[in-house]
């Protein structure tokens, strides 16, 4: 006698649950689908059962309504049934990363004097693959090309950089499409003070690489820690490492313009300045990674949200400046009410806005 076939999610296909609804976090198709505390509770209470099994755990006259989560299920691709549950295993939530940084920001403005090759050195040695510089001052093509043009010549570890700029006529789509061409380091730029927001993938074929108009002046690391649905990262890279880890923090070392070498250009701590202290020796320094291990799981108000797992942090602007657990400041998602609002105008933020001068 064959088995009947048991209820099964695919392994990508996480269900989290929130204050007033849950969602699945598709980390194979990068989305995310909001469903009723009732979906979620079918899920986590009878994965593994047969539909006949999960029946008999209600009242008839709820079974509809089951056949009816069951077919949304499988209609999504969420789930699906069979009778070899042991040739689908969970998805494996160990996350691992041999280098002691993965990466790093740099801020440059008119009064930086460091230099951003010694930067770009010391961060190799670290194992560094990923690098935003942000530049607070106009940037021209050629100072670009000369940071790639050194990277290539070191053969360095570094293979994604991004560049933050203002958009001025100095640099113009024709030329950063040629750069995206030619650096294959590049893999993207984000041009603030512009006419519109937009997003283009200038090269066929490579949705990695990308250039960005936003009409935000971005003119200082003040701009940062705003929480977004637009930043969401619905997959099993960003999933993994912040079951674990700080979201924005983990394995992160930063420079601000003035040198000051810090876990975020936005936060107060320095941990020495670049032009006396490396970046080893800052590391070594016993509260650089402080930050490092506090996931949305310990966070106030984050802990009970439906989109934790795939949403980013910032430790720099808390609505609870003196709290290291408290909700980021530039949050404007309440999960009890599901409503998005403006957190700059939340009347209970002003006196957190007031203390970090934003």
């Amino acid at each position: 006698m064959s088995k009947l076939p048991v209820f099964r999610m695919h392994s990508s296909c996480i269900a989290v649950k929130g204050a007033n609804r849950s969602s699945i976090c598709d980390l194979q198709r990068n989305e995310v689908k909001l469903i009723p505390h009732d979906v979620y509770d079918l899920i986590t209470l009878h994965e593994g059962k047969t539909i006949d099994e999960i029946k008999k755990q209600y009242d008839e006259q709820y079974h509809e309504i089951v056949d009816e989560y069951l077919t949304f299920l499988f209609d999504y691709e969420y789930a699906f049934l069979t009778d070899n549950p042991k040739f689908y295993p969970k998805l494996n939530t160990q996350w691992f990363e041999s280098s002691e940084i993965t990466n790093a920001i740099i801020d440059i403005s008119e009064v930086s004097t460091y230099d951003v090759r010694s930067i770009l050195s010391q961060l190799d040695k670290l194992n560094c693959k990923y690098v935003q510089i942000r530049f607070f001052s106009t940037i021209t093509q050629s100072r670009i090309i000369a940071i790639v043009d050194f990277l290539n010549r070191t053969e360095s570890m570094v293979f994604s950089l991004n560049f933050v700029i203002s958009n001025t006529k100095e640099l113009n789509i024709e030329q950063l499409t040629q750069l995206l061409t030619l650096q294959p380091r590049i893999s993207s730029f984000i041009l603030y003070n512009s006419e519109k927001n937009d997003f283009i993938n200038p090269l066929q074929g490579d949705t990695a690489r990308y250039i960005q108009f936003t009409t935000k002046n971005i003119t200082s690391s003040a701009h940062c820690g705003v929480i977004s649905q637009e930043y969401f990262a619905p997959n099993v890279k960003a999933y993994t490492e912040g079951l674990q880890h700080n979201s924005c923090l983990n394995r992160k070392i930063s420079i601000d313009t003035n040198g000051n070498i810090k876990n975020c250009p936005s936060m107060s701590q320095s941990f020495g300045n670049i032009k006396h202290t490396s970046l080893k020796q800052a590391l070594e320094h016993k509260d650089f990674k402080k930050y490092w291990n506090i996931t949305k799981d310990q966070i106030d108000i984050c802990k009970v949200c439906e989109f934790r797992y795939v949403c980013t942090d910032c430790r720099a602007y808390k609505e609870n400046p003196l709290d290291d657990y408290s909700k980021p400041l530039k949050c404007g998602y309440d999960p009890y009410t599901n409503e998005w609002s403006d957190w700059s105008t939340n009347p209970l933020k002003q006196k957190a806005i007031e203390y970090y001068r934003l």
